[in-house]
């Protein structure tokens, strides 16, 4: 908890910063712009992949299978959607990055391993 809100504290700082800087080096309407646009091909992309995982995780059930790694694709998708709304470049990067499924497969790892963490701790339980 206390990660959560050290990253809500110094991102937006940073953020805030990055967008003084751009402002001042490109002008104020450029950098509007470009985060508008980031934004539009943000939600763009997020739907997009967001129909692939779904479509995925429907094929995987239909053949009997666990749609684990389209779920995890899927979270990927809507956090990366997410901080992709968010005015700023740090979060821009974090999103497409998780919106891109060659650098989504960079977290994937760690996410697995966070889940497993939280099942065996106790915070998550699986009900069968």
């Amino acid at each position: 908890m206390r990660y959560i809100l050290l990253l809500l504290i110094i991102v937006p700082a940073l953020e805030i910063g990055l967008l003084v800087l751009s402002g001042q080096a490109f002008g104020l309407i450029p950098t509007v712009l470009l985060i508008i646009t980031t934004g539009i091909l943000g939600a763009y992309l997020a739907r997009k992949q967001g129909m692939e995982a779904l479509r995925k995780a429907q094929q995987d059930m239909q053949y009997g299978q666990l749609p684990g790694d389209a779920i995890i694709d899927g979270l990927c998708i809507l956090v990366g959607g997410v901080v992709l709304l968010t005015p700023g470049f740090i979060t821009d990067a974090i999103g497409f990055l998780l919106l891109l499924p060659p650098t989504r497969k960079m977290f994937k790892p760690f996410i697995y391993k966070l889940f497993k963490r939280w099942i065996n701790n106790g915070n998550v339980i699986i009900y069968r």
